[in-house]
């Protein structure tokens, strides 16, 4: 159980997450291995994307101080965010990848959110942009 200042420095932490960053894919890590979870964090390394772990509550805080009109609490299960400064498209396509790899231990993409424009994209949308190939190889 986090204590006041503790919560205090992760809800800092929200925002922060919040303003410098353009794109928010959020996880299930439910049933995940450390070893599996290790394995994504370097897959997000590559494509310059983090993943942390941060209370629902918390983050709809955040997401209320930076007036987006959002509420993480919608998902039942434990909540990862992979965050970064590209776009959704550049980081979820590797997310996809992983979750398609450890698909029968568990764990799915919940949704995405582009903070830049404010739009929320289902599970479903997700999935589809992280099986489109490269902007290098649409062009």
């Amino acid at each position: 159980m986090l204590n006041r200042t503790q919560k205090g420095e992760r809800l800092k932490q929200g925002e922060e997450l919040l303003e410098k960053n353009k794109s928010l894919v959020f996880v299930d890590f439910s049933g995940i291995g450390v070893e599996d979870t290790k394995a994504l964090r370097r897959a997000l390394q590559a494509v310059e994307a983090k993943m942390k772990v941060i209370k629902k509550k918390l983050l709809r805080i955040a997401f209320e101080k930076k007036k987006i009109d959002f509420n993480p609490e919608q998902f039942d299960s434990q909540l990862g965010v992979v965050y970064s400064e590209k776009d959704i498209s550049d980081i979820a396509g590797p997310v996809y990848k992983f979750f398609k790899s450890v698909e029968k231990k568990g764990g799915k993409i919940l949704g995405a959110y582009n903070l830049s424009e404010k739009n929320f994209f289902d599970a479903a949308m997700t999935v589809k942009i992280g099986q489109l190939p490269s902007k290098e190889v649409l062009l």
